[in-house]
């Protein structure tokens, strides 16, 4: 099991994520994309995963040991999309936790993402300059391709073969936005070690 709190973040010059603003992950291992990113955070930090209340699929912490400490994690239910999104809201704007994120069936207008936004920023702020200091990060998780207008960038993720021939877990890791740096991809082994490739 990989201890995150006392290993260097193996993603760091990868997965660039800009504090205070609204990411979107999508494709069909968004939700190790998460995973990876509370990796990043200390043992026990807050966590607010927020999934639709109908949903067949249930998150288990113990299947999350071998990317982070799920020790800090509280996940909400809510019935509507719209509550996830209000719950999603308020949990970024108190700058109570360090990671919010929210899974939606499809991706959001501009309009509610535009006030995440916001919200990420105010409970950054409040981050700064209370007693929870350190970053704050919201992550949207959509199907497919995702497409949620106004992100500051959108991840793909997709397991796919390991370069080694071994059956060991590898992904393709893909930018397919972001406004401070081009399109790009990476393949991702076990470790966590990636290597670029080309992007057509």
């Amino acid at each position: 099991m990989r201890t995150f709190a006392r290993d260097p973040d193996p993603l760091g010059d990868i997965l660039t994520l800009a504090p205070g603003r609204m990411h979107e992950f999508c494709g069909p291992a968004r939700r190790v994309l998460a995973t990876w990113v509370m990796g990043r955070l200390s043992v026990g930090a807050p966590v607010i995963w927020i999934r639709p209340g109908w949903s067949a699929e249930h998150l288990h912490p113990q299947a999350l040991r071998d990317w982070t400490s799920p020790e800090g994690l509280i996940t909400l239910t809510p019935a509507r999309e719209a509550e996830a999104l209000g719950c999603a809201e308020e949990a970024l704007r108190s700058g109570a936790v360090a990671l919010v994120v929210v899974e939606l069936a499809s991706p959001p207008a501009l309009t509610p993402l535009r006030r995440l936004h916001l919200a990420a920023g105010t409970g950054l702020a409040r981050r700064r300059s209370g007693a929870a200091s350190g970053a704050l990060w919201g992550c949207v998780l959509t199907p497919e391709q995702g497409g949620t207008p106004g992100v500051e960038s959108r991840w793909h993720l997709t397991p796919c073969a390991a370069q080694d021939g071994s059956v060991t877990p590898a992904w393709r890791l893909e930018r397919l936005r972001a406004r401070m740096a081009p399109r790009a991809a990476w393949h991702i082994d076990a470790d966590l070690g990636g290597r670029a490739l080309a992007v057509a």
